[in-house]
């Protein structure tokens, strides 16, 4: 059986929310959007993703949403406020990327295929 070559799929950032990017993203690594997908490969395409900057957050989320993780040590909640996070657009993106994907082992391998473009 050949191999079959990874596309490059190019998504323009301009005026879409960052939800709906990553979604469109994520199903695209996944390979979702393939007739030949299978749950236990790894058969997505690669994702550029253009004008980043001008990507946007909708409603009250860059006053109100809170990025929290935890170090696994007592009292190690972080918090950081989204005006922070959404000063680097790309960062932003591939968090929610990143949440939408699978908690697995081909996580970090779909989130190298991510790239970005200004």
């Amino acid at each position: 059986m050949a191999r079959r070559r990874r596309k490059i799929f190019t998504l323009d950032a301009n005026g879409q929310a960052i939800g709906r990017l990553a979604s469109n993203i994520a199903r695209i690594l996944i390979g979702k959007h393939r007739v030949s997908f299978t749950p236990d490969r790894d058969g997505g395409d690669k994702v550029l993703v253009t004008n980043i900057g001008q990507a946007v957050f909708t409603g009250k989320k860059v006053a109100q949403k809170i990025y929290r993780h935890h170090t696994a040590h007592p009292g190690g909640l972080k918090e950081v406020p989204a005006r922070s996070v959404f000063a680097n657009p790309a960062q932003a993106v591939r968090l929610a990327v990143s949440r939408m994907l699978p908690r697995n082992s081909f996580r970090s391998a779909r989130l190298r295929r991510l790239r970005f473009a200004s």
